[in-house]
């Protein structure tokens, strides 16, 4: 099985402090830390992790984070041979200021990532057409997203977009997509709505299934999901789990999950069920990359 991810790579730099400095002070700090992130290579990591063979398309820029990418890639078993390496501007950082409470505040600057074009998405096009399932994250600019889908159906490769951060789609990408995976904040802002509106789950599935004749599959964290196919709406219950250490990244287990599921051939909704195992799996242990789940593990649950 084949997966193909076009998306996003960034450094993330986490800082901890008793409190936020207001304007002008300087306070000492009590933690800081620095791992990948980035969903595009979390996702790839994710498929590779599940026995996929997996290529990558992003863009970083030539220096050590850059660098850093690379090696992760390299190691991960991940193809990245057409990842574009800009000489002219750095790699994706998002700076995370955490309090005691847990409570966040998060610059990103992403840098590369602005370079990736749609002509970089089709000198990707032979990745697509020999993977199962082609999967795209909007960390990237629009054009190369709408492309990334494009080149997916022109190929027949079945696409899976995961809406994170959503914004609203230009209406020729809709029909190019088989699978969508928002959870309810990222279908809202889809539909062109407000998502702190109370709409329930099973209408904003419904709509999304309409709007794009594929398959919805609603992301509702620890309630599981709701899959929308062929206008049935079916259930996906949560996979149990002791205790929740860190939900980073449990989107990207569930969507590199699912994607390698598909790849297999399992029906839509088992292949959900496989993403809630492997996404359960993630939020038990801290930070992102190690919480990724292989084959084994997953299997050994």
């Amino acid at each position: 099985m084949k997966v193909a991810v076009v998306g996003s790579y960034g450094a993330g730099l986490t800082v901890k402090s008793a409190r936020q400095p207001v304007a002008g002070e300087t306070l000492l700090g009590t933690g800081f830390s620095q791992g990948p992130g980035g969903k595009g290579s979390n996702q790839a990591v994710a498929a590779a992790r599940l026995g996929a063979e997996t290529s990558f398309l992003t863009a970083v820029g030539a220096d050590a984070f850059g660098q850093d990418a690379l090696a992760l890639w390299q190691s991960e078993g991940v193809d990245a041979s057409k990842v574009v390496v800009a000489a002219d501007a750095q790699t994706m950082v998002a700076l995370i200021m955490v309090e005691p409470s847990g409570e966040n505040r998060i610059i990103v600057v992403p840098g590369a990532l602005n370079l990736l074009t749609p002509a970089d998405v089709r000198g990707f096009r032979a990745e697509i057409a020999a993977a199962d399932v082609v999967v795209v994250s909007m960390e990237i600019p629009l054009p190369p997203v709408v492309e990334a889908l494009r080149v997916g159906r022109e190929v027949g490769t079945t696409t899976l977009l995961n809406p994170a951060p959503a914004a609203e789609l230009p209406d020729q990408a809709w029909p190019l997509i088989d699978i969508v995976t928002p959870n309810r904040t990222e279908a809202a802002i889809l539909l062109g709505k407000d998502p702190d509106a109370a709409i329930d789950s099973e209408q904003l599935a419904a709509e999304l299934a309409r709007r794009s004749g594929g398959a919805v599959l609603l992301t509702l964290g620890g309630q599981g999901a709701l899959l929308c196919e062929g206008g049935v709406l079916t259930p996906i219950p949560a996979a149990p789990v002791e205790k929740v250490v860190d939900t980073t990244g449990a989107g990207d287990a569930f969507t590199g999950a699912l994607a390698v599921a598909v790849a297999e051939g399992m029906p839509l909704a088992a292949a959900a069920a496989f993403a809630a195992k492997a996404g359960a799996h993630a939020v038990t242990i801290d930070e992102v990359i190690p919480a990724l789940p292989t084959r084994a593990q997953l299997e050994g649950n």
